[in-house]
């Protein structure tokens, strides 16, 4: 999995699914304002509703809750993490970035323009609030990333299972 560096300032959401489903900012920009999604929408890094609609439209599946981060090690393969969470004005707010196990390696693919690399291992310096999995099993021509089997209830709860 490759990082896509957001091309607006608040377009930290369109990137990081951008990465997830193997697109470039710019495919998933105009797939997210088909949807009614914009870039300076506020609603992408204060609401997780248009990115879990936007990982929808690629047919990407999460869970319908976020889960509180825990540990590293506690990651699903897969996950999409809200970082530098914190109150504007009373609203939460967050920068997303997308944690990805794969061959035995962790990353965070980070969407922010200037950083020295968008491939992340500096762990000890994000601070994950909570995370949402995803899902890839619906997309055509992707394999999971592990052999990890995940899978969602009728609730939307996931479930994982080790092979």
């Amino acid at each position: 999995m490759n990082p896509v560096v957001q091309l607006h300032g608040t377009g930290c959401g369109i990137a990081s699914v951008a990465a997830i489903v193997g697109l470039s900012y710019k495919e998933s920009l105009v797939a997210a304002e088909s949807l009614g999604i914009f870039p300076h929408d506020r609603a992408l890094w204060t609401e997780t509703s248009h990115v879990r609609a936007l990982l929808d439209r690629f047919g990407a599946k999460t869970p319908l809750r976020e889960i509180p981060f825990s540990s590293w090690e506690g990651l699903p393969d897969l996950a999409l993490l809200a970082i530098k969470w914190h109150l504007e004005k009373g609203i939460p707010s967050w920068h997303w970035v997308v944690f990805v196990r794969e061959a035995g390696r962790a990353i965070v693919l980070d969407p922010k323009k200037g950083l020295p690399s968008n491939v992340r291992t500096d762990f000890w310096r994000m601070r994950p609030k909570w995370y949402i999995p995803v899902i890839l099993d619906q997309i055509p021509g992707r394999n999971p990333p592990s052999d990890r089997t995940s899978s969602l209830d009728e609730k939307g709860n996931l479930h994982r299972r080790e092979h």
